[in-house]
């Protein structure tokens, strides 16, 4: 199931400046996180759904580009967001 407007408004308020800020990479990171965790689940059900999983890949390396663009920008920011989200182990 997709991500509801609510939690959307959520993500962009905790890591956004404020309630309209969502071109800051931080934001941009936290709503593909979501969105792909949300996906993760529908793939052990539907193993040969090979349309979505390319959508699937495409957000990873969407995050994967942002997250080294911030990276490279503010490593500060950087390992905040990969805390919060918990992306690497």
């Amino acid at each position: 199931m997709a991500i509801t407007k609510e939690q959307k408004a959520g993500i962009i308020t905790k890591f956004g400046k404020n309630a309209k800020d969502t071109g800051i990479p931080e934001v941009q990171i936290a709503l593909l996180t979501a969105r792909i965790n949300d996906l993760t689940p529908h793939f052990e059900k539907f193993a040969k759904d090979h349309h979505s999983r390319v959508g699937l890949l495409k957000m990873v390396g969407k995050r994967r580009r942002l997250l080294d663009y911030l990276r490279e920008k503010n490593v500060d920011r950087y390992r905040k967001v990969i805390e919060e989200l918990q992306i690497r182990k």
